[in-house]
């Protein structure tokens, strides 16, 4: 069966746009507090209602599909079979197959402890560091964490105190079952699921990558007219406010 198939069969989720000048896929995936499910299971969060405004305006459709997991989603966005990604840091390597949108806000990926080893663990300013003093770290199995943790990496997985989780509520149940000291990842989903879970986390003063987020356009399914549709519609939303009041809802600057 060939994977359009498969996605046809998802439920799927359209906010419309008058005057349609185009149609985006993309998959639903669990990221609170970016997008996540409501009561009445309709997508929402704070990427998702920058990404509804901002498409609305550039007066294109947005389609949303039935949840993948992330590795999933990734190996179907490169194949053509969706069309949007939210959030997405832009690299070299992702610039092969895709289009990136003015940025719309930022993320900071941080460190942190349970609150009680905050002391221990406050003094750590490296990953380098980290790695020398033999601290358990635990860290996202897929995903782009910048160029600082992307030389580190290697190390910190020969060092053999680097484990991954697959999102954050698996990540936080982690962390409070002691099978690390830190984690590593997205700092307001981390605080978001840490709060869902009741577990109290800090943050280290060390600051991962601080940077601009873009929605990613499969090269292949989009045009460069409807990315300059869509960076027209950011700017103006930007200009008039919109933009900002949304971010400032769900407490970002």
């Amino acid at each position: 069966m060939r994977v359009r198939h498969f996605l046809s069969a998802l439920a799927l989720t359209t906010v419309a746009a008058p005057a349609q000048c185009c149609s985006l896929k993309m998959a639903f995936e669990q990221w609170p507090p970016y997008i996540y499910h409501d009561a009445q299971a309709r997508p929402m969060g704070l990427d998702f209602e920058l990404a509804k405004s901002i498409l609305k305006e550039a007066r294109c459709a947005l389609v949303v599909q039935g949840e993948l997991p992330a590795a999933r989603r990734q190996i179907l966005f490169q194949q053509g079979e969706l069309d949007l990604m939210l959030a997405a840091s832009e690299t070299p390597e992702r610039r092969r197959y895709a289009r990136f949108s003015a940025a719309y806000r930022h993320e900071m990926v941080g460190l942190f402890t349970t609150r009680e080893k905050l002391a221990r663990y406050r003094h750590l300013n490296s990953l380098a560091a980290i790695q020398k003093e033999r601290v358990s770290l635990l860290a996202p199995r897929v995903g782009w964490y910048g160029e600082t943790y992307a030389r580190a990496l290697p190390a910190l997985e020969r060092g053999g105190r680097f484990s991954t989780f697959g999102n954050f509520n698996q990540g936080i149940r982690m962390l409070d079952a002691e099978r690390a000291e830190l984690i590593l990842g997205d700092s307001a989903a981390l605080r978001y699921e840490a709060r869902q879970q009741g577990v109290a986390i800090a943050a280290l003063p060390l600051v991962i990558l601080r940077a601009p987020v873009h929605l990613m356009l499969n090269a292949a399914s989009t045009s460069a007219a409807e990315l300059a549709q869509i960076n027209a519609a950011i700017a103006r939303l930007e200009k008039n406010g919109t933009l900002a009041a949304i971010r400032a809802r769900y407490g970002e600057r």
